[in-house]
């Protein structure tokens, strides 16, 4: 159930972005892009991952919403053009994309890494100060 939960969590985030967010940055510009935001991006946030639509275990690598809405917009331009085209044409981005979350990952494991150090020598300086 957990898999359909987070399924279900995933397609509502995108089916509204995708439908909603375009429609109201047309009318309304800039501030309906903030609108959106505000109206799609924060219920979703609630639901997926306050109220835990979406399953994302302790100590497994986090999966957020903005997956299901990449998923959602790039197979909503490949079903409008009935071929796989869309896909063929955005490959150099998720590879960038991928890049980027990799690039992203080692730069937080080093900073976690670096913070787990200066916690020891800042503990170590504490005791000695305390002897």
């Amino acid at each position: 159930m957990k898999h359909f939960r987070t399924f279900l969590g995933y397609a509502i985030a995108g089916m509204f972005v995708m439908s909603v967010w375009g429609a109201l940055s047309d009318k309304y510009g800039l501030l309906g892009g903030w609108f959106a935001g505000l109206c799609i991006i924060a219920p979703m946030w609630f639901l997926n991952h306050y109220l835990g639509i979406i399953n994302n275990e302790n100590g497994a690598a986090f999966v957020d919403q903005a997956l299901g809405i990449a998923i959602a917009g790039t197979m909503r331009d490949v079903f409008l053009a009935g071929s796989i085209n869309p896909l063929v044409q955005s490959i150099p981005t998720l590879i960038i994309v991928i890049l980027g979350g990799m690039t992203g990952g080692i730069c937080a494991a080093a900073i976690q890494k670096d913070m787990a150090k200066e916690a020891v020598i800042t503990a170590n300086e504490s005791k000695e100060l305390n002897v």
